[in-house]
């Protein structure tokens, strides 16, 4: 919106601002793409504004879709982070976790982002064995989804079997606060539950997963529906 008010545009349209995140539980599957692409490509025009060989402005095509520092000849594009999405089993559990960071009561499959060098199924088993302690069996490719938090990602969605006898949980504190094991009815359960209902008179938060539009949601979805075949 440029220069203009937010205030303005608000009190006009009688509505409000919000987080994209949130917006993501009430925006269609047609919409949330083009507003997670929009934001990506927003931020990365304001974090690229100078060329990192010469420290020189870039200026921008008509389209947006590149930079081009003319000191140095240089043309930049945007770029996006491979992460691998996670939700692990033991055959009649799923395994979900949250940070600190996370809204109160929401919890989602493991995440984090691929080093230099990894391929998928690597990515995957470090991950798992780093934030909860677990070694994966096998594991089965979902899908992809590009993802606008906090810089633009490639998520890569899979799915992730242990050995039920050696599921015990080692969490790593320093990425979680919370990671346990969520049975059927949980499960269902928490896929009904909204934000705003998870509260409880005594101040704690009953679980609730990511929107629908998330691919962790499609994840336990899946999940759910290879249970109850």
């Amino acid at each position: 919106i440029g220069a203009l008010d937010k205030s303005v545009i608000e009190s006009e349209l009688q509505g409000s601002f919000t987080d994209l995140r949130k917006a993501l539980f009430v925006v269609d599957g047609k919409d949330s793409p083009l507003l997670a692409s929009a934001q990506s490509l927003l931020r990365w025009h304001d974090s690229h504004q100078y060329c990192s060989k010469t420290g020189q402005p870039t200026e921008k095509n008509p389209a947006g879709s590149k930079r081009v520092c003319h000191a140095s000849g240089v043309t930049y594009y945007p770029q996006m982070s491979p992460v691998v999405i996670t939700l692990v089993s033991d055959g009649s559990r799923c395994l979900l976790a949250r940070q600190p960071s996370f809204p109160p009561g929401m919890f989602t499959a493991l995440s984090g982002f691929c080093d230099m060098g990894e391929n998928v199924e690597e990515a995957v088993r470090r991950e798992v064995a780093e934030e909860v302690g677990l070694e994966v069996e096998s594991l089965r490719y979902s899908a992809s989804q590009h993802w606008p938090f906090l810089s633009s990602s490639l998520m890569i969605a899979c799915h992730a079997l242990v050995g039920a006898q050696r599921a015990e949980i080692s969490m790593d504190t320093l990425e979680l606060e919370e990671a346990r094991w969520f049975g059927l009815e949980e499960i269902v359960e928490g896929l009904k539950r909204e934000p705003s209902s998870s509260k409880q008179d005594d101040g704690s938060f009953l679980p609730w997963f990511p929107p629908k539009q998330a691919i962790a949601h499609q994840l336990i979805r899946e999940w759910l529906q290879q249970q109850t075949a």
